[in-house]
C-alpha cells in the first residue's frame, strides 16, 4: 500500500471522528448562540473546563495509542488487550475523581477567575450536568486509542455518525423545548452531550467483538489491575497527559484574559473558537496518523523511513488546511452566521476568522511534527517542547489581552506564536535524529 493511501486510510475515519465530537461543540455554540450571549459565554467557559479534565484522559490514551501501534508493528498483538484493559480500569478510576473534583470545587475555582456573575453562574450549573459525561468520554479515549494503534479506523467513522446524531438531534429537543420536552437553555446542551457520548461507548461495546478477534488482540481475558502494564503505559502517557492537560488549561486561560474584555468579546471569542476547532480537525487527524505510522514503522524496524513519513503528511496536512482556509477566508460572514444571527456578532467575527484561517496552516505543520516526536515515543521530550512553546504564548496572551487590552483578533494572533515555536522545535529535533533508538 502506497505511503498516501496509509496515510488516507488512518485520517479519514479519524477525521470523521472527531468530527463528529466536534459536532457536540459546534451544535451547543450554534444553538445556544440563539438564546443569549450568557449562554453562550458559559458554554465556552464550562465546555473549556470540562475539556481541560478530559484531556488528561485523552493525553493517557495518546500514551496507550503509541504503545497499542508499536505492538501492531512488532506483531505482538496479543500484548495489545493487556494496555486496553488496563487503560480502561485506570481512566474509569481517574474519571471518578474528575466528577467528585468538578462537581464540588469547579464553582469556588471559576470564581477565582470569572468577573461576571451571571455568566459565572451559568458556567457553574452547566458543569454540574456535564462532569457526568466524564464516565462515558473517559472510556470511548481507549477505544479510540485501540482502534487507530491497530490502523483499523473504520469503527470511528460509524461512531461519530451516531454520536453526532445523537447530539444534534437532542439538543434540538431540549435547548429550544421541542416535542413535548421543556426548553432547557444550557442545561439541555449539557444533557444531550452527555448522553450523546453514553451512546458512543454502547456502540463500541456492541462492535468491538462483533468487528475484530477477540483472542488475537488478548481482549477476551477482563483482568485485573496489573501494575506492571499500566505502569508500561504511564512512563509513556505521564507526559502526553501533562501536555494535553497544561496546553488545554493555558487555552482556558486565554479565554478567562478574553472574558475580562466584555461580555461581547467572550461571545465573539466562543464563536471563533468553534469555527477554528472545526478548522483544526483536518490537521488533527492527519497528525494522529503521523503518530501512529511513526512508531508502526519504528516498531516494525523500518526508522530509515519516519522523515519521509512526516514530510508526506506534513505536504498533505498543508494542502488540506490551505483549501479549507481559502474557503473561511472568502465567505467569513457566511460562516459566522452558522453559530449565531446577531449581526453584530457576525462582523466583530470576521477579522478573527481571517487570523484562525493563517494559524491553521501552522497548524498543519507544527501538528505534524510534533506528533512525529510522540510517536517515537519520547513523550518526555514533547512535552518539554510544549512547555518552551507556552511560555512564549503564555506572556504573548498576557501582553495583547491584559496589558495592552487590544481586540479578540489580535489576541487570536497568539496561535501563530503557539504553532510556530511548536513547528521550530519539533521539525529541528526530528531532523537532528537523537529520537532513534527509543525503547517502549
Amino acid at each position: 500500500m502506497s505511503l498516501n493511501r496509509q496515510i488516507w486510510k488512518i485520517s479519514y475515519p479519524v477525521f470523521l471522528s472527531l468530527l463528529a465530537q466536534n459536532v457536540i461543540n459546534v451544535t451547543d455554540t450554534a444553538f445556544l448562540g440563539r438564546v443569549g450571549e450568557v449562554e453562550l459565554g458559559a458554554s465556552a467557559l464550562g465546555g473549556l473546563f470540562y475539556v481541560c479534565a478530559f484531556t488528561v484522559a485523552f493525553g493517557f490514551s495518546v500514551g496507550s495509542q503509541i504503545l497499542i501501534a508499536r505492538r501492531n508493528g512488532e506483531g505482538e498483538y496479543g500484548r495489545i488487550g493487556s494496555v486496553v484493559m488496563q487503560g480502561i480500569l485506570f481512566l474509569l478510576a481517574l474519571a471518578l475523581l474528575m466528577f467528585v473534583l468538578v462537581r464540588f470545587f469547579a464553582a469556588p475555582l471559576l470564581g477565582l477567575f470569572i468577573s461576571s456573575g451571571p455568566i459565572l453562574d451559568a458556567t457553574a450549573d452547566f458543569l454540574r450536568v456535564r462532569a457526568w459525561g466524564f464516565f462515558f468520554s473517559f472510556t470511548n479515549v481507549m477505544f479510540r486509542a485501540f482502534f487507530v494503534g491497530i490502523t483499523r479506523t473504520k469503527a470511528l467513522t460509524f461512531n461519530a455518525c451516531l454520536m453526532a446524531g445523537v447530539n444534534i438531534l437532542l439538543d434540538y429537543l431540549f435547548i429550544f423545548g421541542h416535542a413535548g420536552f421543556p426548553a432547557m437553555g444550557l442545561e439541555g446542551a449539557a444533557i444531550a452531550s452527555v448522553i450523546a457520548e453514553a451512546s458512543s461507548i454502547l456502540f463500541f461495546i456492541i462492535y468491538t467483538p462483533l468487528a475484530v478477534d477477540a483472542r488475537k488482540y488478548g481482549l477476551n481475558r477482563w483482568p485485573s489491575l496489573d501494575f506492571r502494564v499500566l505502569k508500561r503505559i504511564l512512563d509513556i502517557s505521564v507526559f502526553t497527559m501533562l501536555q494535553s492537560f497544561i496546553s488545554m488549561s493555558t487555552y482556558f486561560y486565554f479565554f478567562v484574559v478574553i472574558e475580562h474584555l466584555g461580555q461581547v468579546q467572550l461571545a465573539v471569542a466562543n464563536i471563533v473558537r468553534s469555527i477554528y476547532l472545526v478548522m483544526f480537525i483536518p490537521s488533527n487527524a492527519l497528525s494522529t496518523a503521523a503518530n501512529t505510522l511513526v512508531s508502526n514503522a519504528i516498531g516494525a524496524g523500518r526508522s530509515a523511513e519516519v522523515m519521509a513519513i512526516l514530510r508526506r503528511v506534513a505536504c498533505v496536512a498543508f494542502g488540506v488546511m490551505a483549501v479549507f482556509s481559502a474557503l473561511f477566508c472568502l465567505f467569513p460572514e457566511a460562516v459566522a452566521r452558522v453559530y449565531t444571527n446577531d449581526a453584530v456578532l457576525v462582523r466583530a467575527s470576521v477579522s478573527s476568522i481571517y487570523v484562525i484561517s493563517a494559524a491553521s496552516l501552522l497548524c498543519a505543520l507544527g501538528s505534524a511534527y510534533f506528533n512525529g516526536v510522540s510517536g517515537t515515543g519520547n513523550t518526555r521530550k514533547a512535552l518539554q517542547f510544549e512547555l518552551c512553546t507556552l511560555f512564549f504564548y503564555v506572556i504573548y496572551v498576557y501582553v495583547v489581552g491584559i496589558r495592552l487590552r487590544l481586540p479578540v483578533a489580535i489576541c487570536y494572533t497568539a496561535e501563530l506564536v503557539y504553532f510556530g515555536f511548536m513547528l521550530l522545535f519539533c521539525s529541528t529535533y526530528m531532523r537532528s535524529g537523537r529520537w532513534k533508538g527509543k525503547r517502549i
